[in-house]
């Protein structure tokens, strides 16, 4: 389901796409792709950030062994970290989208358009887990913007056109198809989510730049390849469009941390020895198979064991997919999923939820009068739960950060404080109090993901 929410965002709808269609003729061949790119590339921008960022002279630093033993060794010292990446104008009054690795936590941020105009850009939204950042250009006006096109249109095939600014060498567009849909789980680094995958040459500096149709239409924003040499093979993915809809509906709300509707559950794909033991006639789909007890799945009524092949008509096949159309379908809006149990097909309407912060997570630092100060730590509750990625059954304290003293310790973010001293740990301040109290030796018992570890200590 796409929400096109803005005014300010064109929505082009399927009637216009039925009419794509390859050249006919010597004098269309000709003119190849020189309408699209006038009309397309003044809206696609240059972006040039700057960051503090925290680094330590260590001599340990590139050694793959001793770096992790001595990440805290050397006197802390600030460096500033510059950036090259793209942007693409949605709004005449300076709505640009580009990626969160490109403008994210940036302090300073310049934007360049192709008529070699310049604005200062202030993030409005950002969220690192989808690569997405929302820059608002100050004092701009009767600026070139791109529509947007409802991503769920595009099809295998289409031709498109890259734009960016690669290795900054200036503007440059590539050509391609696109070569896949849906594809979840193969985007390079911290980025989780969904992507539209093309050959169009994409390379360092292409970040945050457009992926359009042939009409000059917005479909996807570029953010990685898969490469072993660094340089484009022609696997490159793109964010949809419609993600990029939700983004800036909610940055204009006034929201400044992305908000996406929680699913409350753990499953996995369906695949044919799955098929067969669940009686269904194919693969497909996604058999949960535990339950949050606030989840708004077990809400409507699934249980584990059922299979969800569908949301809002669209089919699933991995939690990331079944995610990504529970987060375009936006927030505070309804989804209808189709959900498969012995045998038969049944279709359930979800309210769209974010993850409940209750109980209050009562964030705590611990003080100079414990034994490990400036450790925070918060209650779990099911926001902590998706935001740190913790295990669904996850109770009691966690380690939001671990500190300087901490992460001495053996203590990682997301660690949770099952005991101390070999009684159980409930809230932050029971956890500040006991640390407190340690004299002699100190045991800490720790849940890491689906493991147990305990840190013994001798004070």
């Amino acid at each position: 389901m796409f929400r096109a929410t803005l005014a300010c965002l064109i929505l082009l709808t399927s009637p216009l796409w039925a009419e794509t269609r390859v050249p006919a003729s010597q004098a269309e061949i000709s003119l190849g792709f020189v309408p699209v790119v006038k009309s397309a590339a003044p809206a696609v921008v240059n972006i040039y950030a700057k960051r503090i960022v925290n680094v330590r002279a260590s001599p340990f630093s590139n050694d793959p062994f001793f770096q992790n033993l001595f990440r805290d060794f050397g006197a802390p010292r600030q460096r500033v970290q510059n950036s090259l990446g793209s942007g693409v104008i949605l709004s005449g009054e300076g709505i640009v989208v580009s990626n969160y690795h490109v403008v994210g936590e940036a302090t300073d941020i310049r934007v360049v358009l192709n008529d070699r105009r310049e604005f200062s850009g202030r993030v409005l939204l950002s969220d690192e887990e989808s690569d997405l950042a929302i820059l608002q250009l100050d004092e701009a006006q009767d600026l070139p913007a791109l529509p947007l096109r409802d991503s769920d249109t595009v099809e295998v095939g289409e031709l498109v056109l890259a734009i960016g600014n690669p290795f900054g060498v200036g503007q440059t567009v590539s050509s391609g198809i696109v070569s896949g849909l849906a594809r979840s789980g193969t985007a390079m680094g911290n980025t989780r989510g969904y992507f539209i995958q093309t050959d169009a040459p994409i390379n360092p500096g292409n970040s945050g730049g457009a992926l359009v149709d042939v009409n000059g239409a917005l479909i996807g924003i570029n953010t990685s390849i898969l490469s072993r040499s660094g340089g484009s093979n022609g696997i490159g993915f793109a964010i949809p469009s419609a993600l990029v809809a939700e983004f800036v509906a909610q940055a204009q709300a006034g929201k400044t941390r992305f908000e996406r509707p929680w699913a409350g559950v753990t499953g996995q794909p369906v695949d044919a020895d799955l098929a067969e033991v669940l009686q269904l006639d194919r693969p497909g789909g996604i058999v949960l198979s535990e339950f949050h007890e606030a989840s708004p799945l077990k809400a409507a009524g699934l249980i584990p064991g059922d299979v969800i092949t569908d949301v809002d008509g669209v089919a699933v096949n991995t939690p990331a997919e079944m995610v990504y159309r529970m987060t375009v379908a936006g927030l505070g809006q309804e989804a209808v999923v189709t959900r498969v149990r012995e045998g038969r097909a049944e279709q359930v309407t979800l309210s769209l939820i974010a993850p409940p912060d209750d109980p209050p997570r009562g964030t705590l630092t611990t003080s100079r009068r414990t034994v490990f100060p400036g450790i925070t730590l918060e209650q779990v509750n099911p926001a902590v739960i998706a935001e740190m990625g913790l295990p669904l059954n996850s109770q009691g304290v966690v380690v939001a950060d671990p500190g300087q003293t901490g992460a001495r310790a053996g203590m990682q973010r997301g660690d949770i404080l099952l005991g101390i001293n070999g009684k159980r740990v409930d809230s932050p301040e029971e956890a500040e109090a006991m640390l407190r109290e340690v004299r002699g030796r100190l045991a800490l018992d720790i849940g890491r993901g689906n493991r147990r570890v305990t840190l013994r200590f001798r004070l």
